[in-house]
């Protein structure tokens, strides 16, 4: 989902840096209700940890292509906030491109503004979506595979909607550009069917995994219904 270089660029970036700000706020406002609600620093620590290796691992090892405007990643979002929960999830995607930007991709540093808000804002809309769609005395690890399509459609959507609006911000409504954004669109939403399998299959091993309730390691909706 990497927008590429030269697509926004001279003083349209300033919008970028504004997104981003926003979005880092929003991933503090997720984090600080895994640090009232589940477990506390020492969880969210542990799980950050593991989710930024995990998305800096999904952004290096996965397959990835580049199609139309930007890159075909399977970051798996959906499946990172059912394990680990929003506040994790977040900032391990804020802090694994930041990773990868500044160890592996610098050309990209100039567009983290805009990739960790692509990034950020659709799991801030998985995390609404889940309230409403998963039962309060579901735990995650029994989550349907109705319930995983629609937070990954959500979290894919959100990522198509934000690269098609930098690549419009950036290089306008010609031609070209649409047809170069579509191309990507409907790349990219081929992962939303993968997705879920994903989901189901690392729930279905999370549940056998009884050792991992009351750890910090995953969140305890995972395991256990919302009290």
């Amino acid at each position: 989902m990497h927008i590429e270089p030269g697509i926004v660029d001279g003083a349209k970036l300033t919008l970028s840096y504004a997104t981003a700000i926003a979005s880092i706020g929003l991933a503090a406002k997720m984090s600080v209700e895994t640090l009232r609600k589940d477990g506390g620093i020492s969880a969210l620590v542990s799980r950050s940890v593991l989710t930024t290796a995990l998305v800096f691992c999904f952004f290096e090892i996965l397959p990835h292509y580049p199609v139309g405007v930007s890159e075909v990643h399977f970051i798996l979002g959906s499946t990172l906030f059912l394990i680990f929960g929003a506040g994790a999830t977040a900032v391990g995607l804020a802090a694994g491109l930041l990773l990868q930007g500044l160890f592996l991709a610098p050309f990209d540093l100039p567009q983290y503004g805009m990739n960790v808000t692509t990034l950020l804002v659709p799991l801030f809309a998985v995390a609404a979506l889940a309230r409403k769609i998963i039962p309060e005395k579901t735990a995650y690890v029994d989550v349907n595979y109705a319930q995983a399509l629609a937070l990954s459609t959500a979290y894919q959507g959100g990522v198509v909607a934000w690269v098609a609006f930098w690549a419009f911000y950036g290089q306008g409504f010609g031609a070209e550009n649409m047809a170069s954004v579509a191309t990507f669109g409907g790349a990219y939403m081929l992962v939303v069917l993968g997705e879920p399998l994903a989901d189901l299959a690392v729930l279905a091993a999370a549940k056998t995994m009884t050792g991992l309730k009351a750890t910090p390691f995953v969140q305890a909706r995972l395991h256990q219904a919302a009290a």
